[in-house]
């Protein structure tokens, strides 16, 4: 430990007063794998493992500095034999980050897809099947607006987007189905959140449900869909517009235009390094 200790010291040394574009490197090198270890062992048991480890690392480095010799040749001894245990006790964890370093970007491009159609599927269907049974739905799609006030309104969720899961919040008289469910990107970000109504004049066939709708989508870039609880009718709300009679198909190209995009651009910023939503169905100006 000594011997680190003694590393880190001329490491710190040459950095401050010797600085070359290796040493940047060097440090640029470090920072990427210490942000993709975090990123694997995030949410995980090995987390609270690294926090206790930096603790240690910490502790020992101190009590060196200080001079307490035993609590030193303790931690010390916890470090240098440690190592052995955590890699039998997270076996599973080193097993996952080692097929994650050597999977194919090919695939991973592939999974993105599969993900981005499997979320547009099970949104769809919800949809649908709410339209059949004409129970009242709205939705809200998060984009570069943040809608963090909007969700503070209502209860949060943060659960992985499924068709089950969004019918049984919709449900008429369950805690939830009073108000609109935010989606931030793959994931229900909250439920019965209290939407702004819409200023302007509109229909009065339409509900309370379209006036927050349209509310919403006036004041950001949110992508709206409502299902109406009198005719079933599938409704978007985009910039203060307002479509109707959406169908299934209509549904899976607006979901598809939002998903496929927001995956594309994920997938370019992650690899940067190493290499207007679609509309269907009759426009109506409220």
């Amino acid at each position: 430990m000594t011997t680190f200790w003694d590393q880190a010291r001329n490491f710190l040394w040459n950095l401050i007063h010797q600085p070359t574009l290796v040493d940047f490197i060097d440090i640029a090198i470090i920072a990427f794998l210490i942000y993709q270890l975090v990123l694997i062992t995030k949410q995980t048991r090995a987390m609270q493992v690294l926090k206790g480890l930096a603790i240690i690392i910490v502790a020992s480095y101190l009590s060196e500095v200080i001079g307490l010799r035993g609590l030193n040749w303790l931690l010390r001894s916890i470090l240098n034999n440690g190592m052995i245990v955590l890699l039998i006790l997270f076996q599973p964890e080193l097993k996952k980050a080692l097929e994650q370093i050597g999977r194919s970007t090919h695939l991973e491009r592939a999974e993105m897809h599969d993900e981005s159609e499997r979320i547009v599927e099970e949104i769809t269907q919800c949809l649908l099947r709410l339209s059949k049974r004409r129970v009242g739905a709205l939705i809200v799609f998060e984009e570069k607006t943040g809608l963090k006030d909007i969700c503070e309104t209502g209860t949060a969720i943060d659960s992985v987007i499924s068709a089950p899961l969004l019918e049984n919040i919709f449900e008429p008289n369950t805690p939830l189905h009073d108000g609109a469910v935010i989606i931030r990107q793959d994931r229900v970000a909250a439920a019965a959140c209290v939407l702004p109504l819409c200023e302007s004049d509109i229909s009065r066939d339409l509900g309370t449900r379209h006036r927050a709708g349209l509310g919403v989508s006036e004041n950001t870039d949110a992508t709206v869909l409502i299902v109406s609880e009198e005719t079933g009718i599938i409704s978007m709300a985009k910039g203060g517009r307002l479509t109707r009679h959406m169908d299934a198909e209509s549904i899976r190209k607006l979901l598809r235009g939002m998903y496929h995009e927001e995956h594309t651009k994920l997938w370019n910023l992650l690899h940067r390094q190493a290499a207007a939503p679609a509309k269907g169905g009759k426009q109506h100006d409220e």
